[in-house]
């Protein structure tokens, strides 16, 4: 029997279930930027080289964006609260391994595994929330508080990061999320409403799993080594090509497959396609400047572990801000497409502003307007996007539609942080060949990175405003109805 405090007993079940779900969203956000404040460290303590540097932040992002779909279908056919609770005890375990690692090579290991657990909670999180809240306006409330922590989340785990790492060390930035995990396996356990699988017997798409993995990991790969080996070198340009089989084999599988993990039906959809299109792009200019802005503070303009984190605090505040008390309010008067395009300019703006970055650059003239500007546009992106992302779905692909939308932002970032990476390491390299300081030439590379995150965000907008021309705002399609939503004599007993 299970024992509920008589003040929780008629609260409202969704409402401390979405704060649980909520927790572990955080939890899985914050390892995708906590490490970045560390990164020095690591690659000092741990002997990485710049370029494979990018791999203790792409192994965590890789796994995550990859096995997103293959978690979702999980999720629809197992019941999601299950797939939740495992992915969390996974991510938890990972996190251990990641804490306790001796080497590069285990800690990159460990940070695949790591994002293993968070694509399985990640997938189940949206999906949740829409079953939870299938009446419009407490949707929109729930993923209110949903866009404040994935995209704040960020934000504080460069604060957290900096925190830990400049206090203790680069290994408890991992061992913090020890009793989070805990706590999120306990409480969710007991206020998680069960959601029924359809069943194993629907059939899992294995080979899809693997293939969508693949070919992102190939990718990813292909670009780091092109710094090294050049962009249309044979090595370089074989991989490509390995790629390109990979996500042909991936279409031909879903097209023939009995229940293929990501059925190309929803494809028929511009709205969902455009929404995911414009994520991808906007993570590249997101993560991209999260990974190059910490190596810039810190290599560039000699900023500590803390004075980093605490550097991008003003961004967090104002994704807070806005996420909870203005986004809501201008999607309902101007719809989803006005806000998105407007949020994309100005953290195309910021971007913009960021490629001027100099070796004598101040926080006050560099550094401040740019975390400004980007958290005012982040706090207005997800919201809307993810909205639009799961638009027009039928109930059965909720998990699905889901994993999707998280997808395009995680295949975005990890794609982008390998990109932006090896070019400006190439450019810094190319700078140092021509006679310029070991700082020009790192600032010269770092400029080089936020040009293209800024154009790849500016690529976004053009998507936002040419595809989605017609959408004022969208509606994710009725869920099946969730269990009574106040606790009562059956939850005291389950």
């Amino acid at each position: 029997m299970r024992v509920i405090p008589a003040a929780l007993r008629t609260i409202d079940r969704r409402w401390l279930a979405l704060v649980i779900l909520c927790v572990g969203q955080l939890m899985i956000v914050l390892d995708a930027t906590v490490v970045n404040v560390a990164l020095p460290e690591i690659q000092s303590s741990l002997g990485f080289s710049q370029a494979s540097l990018a791999w203790v932040v792409n192994g965590y992002l890789i796994t995550f964006g990859g096995l997103l779909l293959l978690a979702g279908r999980l999720g629809d056919l197992l019941g999601r609260r299950r797939v939740f609770l495992t992915g969390v005890a996974l991510f938890t375990a990972a996190s251990l391994l990641c804490g306790i690692a001796p080497s590069g090579a285990l800690l990159v290991a460990a940070r695949f595994v790591q994002g293993i657990g968070a694509a399985t909670v990640a997938s189940m999180v949206l999906a949740l929330i829409v079953t939870l809240f299938p009446l419009p306006r407490d949707t929109a409330k729930a993923m209110s508080i949903y866009a404040f922590v994935a995209s704040a989340g960020g934000s504080i785990g460069l604060l957290v990061g900096g925190l830990i790492t400049q206090a203790v060390s680069w290994h408890w930035i991992f061992f913090i999320n020890l009793p989070i995990g805990a706590v999120v396996l306990v409480l969710g356990s007991a206020f998680i409403p069960r959601t029924a699988g359809r069943g194993l017997h629907h059939g899992v798409d294995a080979l899809g799993g693997v293939l969508v993995t693949a070919a992102p990991s190939l990718a990813v790969y292909a670009i780091l080594q092109a710094g090294e080996s050049g962009w249309v070198s044979l090595r370089t340009l074989g991989l490509v090509g390995a790629v390109v089989a990979l996500a042909v084999a991936f279409v031909v599988r879903e097209s023939t497959a009995r229940a293929p993990l990501m059925p190309l039906h929803v494809f028929a959809s511009r709205t969902l396609v455009a929404a995911n299109l414009m994520r991808a792009l906007f993570g590249v200019g997101l993560f991209g400047t999260f990974f190059l802005g910490v190596l810039y503070m810190q290599h560039v303009l000699g900023y500590g572990s803390l004075q980093t984190g605490l550097a991008f605090l003003p961004q967090t505040v104002i994704v807070a801000v806005v996420s909870l008390f203005v986004t809501r309010r201008l999607v309902q008067r101007f719809g989803n497409r006005t806000v998105i395009v407007a949020a994309l300019g100005l953290v195309a703006f910021g971007l913009t502003l960021f490629s001027r970055a100099s070796v004598g650059g101040s926080y006050v003239s560099t550094i401040l307007p740019v975390t400004l500007l980007i958290g005012t546009g982040g706090g207005l992106i997800f919201a809307p996007s993810a909205t639009l992302a799961m638009s027009g779905v039928a109930p059965g692909d909720v998990g699905l539609a889901s994993g999707l939308a998280n997808v395009a932002l995680q295949f975005g970032a990890a794609s982008g942080v390998a990109v932006l990476a090896a070019l400006s390491s190439s450019r810094s390299a190319s700078l140092v060949a021509g006679g310029a300081s070991p700082l020009f030439a790192l600032t010269g590379g770092y400029q080089l990175g936020f040009v293209v995150a800024a154009g790849c965000v500016v690529a976004a907008l053009v998507v936002t405003a040419v595809l989605l021309r017609n959408v004022r705002g969208a509606a994710v399609a009725p869920a099946p109805a969730p269990r009574p939503a106040v606790l009562g004599a059956e939850d005291l007993a389950a």
